[in-house]
């Protein structure tokens, strides 16, 4: 009973080990969300350039570590920006459509991450989600 009761605990000693870290390794980094309070409201081009839409969306960014935070709150106008100044510029038909909501969206995870490496140095960002998307 008690040769089991060690090899058991030999045999499991280096699989704990193994989960350790070892001094050299860095610690994983914590994916965090950093949304915009209140919903970001804006008019779009209107299709027959008489009235203008409007779209209200609340965005959410995925960051690659919350380390970022404070950065990201430093740049949070720079941000809005890019967000109102892309929706502003889309037509009707793409702001209304799954496949140009798509295109909206990686274009404006470009544009942040591009602007982030600029400004920060690194693009800190690594996706950007619509939680809400009305249009009218």
């Amino acid at each position: 009973m008690i040769k089991r009761l060690l090899l058991s605990l030999l045999l499991s000693a280096p699989l704990l080990l193994v989960s350790l870290p070892s001094a050299g390794q860095e610690t994983p980094k914590e994916i965090v969300y950093y949304g915009f309070d209140p919903d970001i409201v804006t008019n779009y081009i209107s299709g027959n350039r008489r009235s203008l839409g409007y779209i209200r969306v609340t965005v959410e960014l995925m960051l690659e570590d919350k380390a970022f935070l404070p950065a990201i709150e430093h740049h949070e106008p720079l941000i809005l920006d890019i967000i109102i100044g892309m929706f502003t510029k889309q037509p009707e038909d793409k702001i209304k459509s799954l496949t140009g909501r798509e295109e909206i969206r990686m274009a404006m995870l470009q544009k942040l991450q591009e602007t982030m490496k600029k400004e920060a140095g690194e693009p800190m960002i690594r996706d950007i989600l619509f939680t809400k998307y009305l249009y009218q």
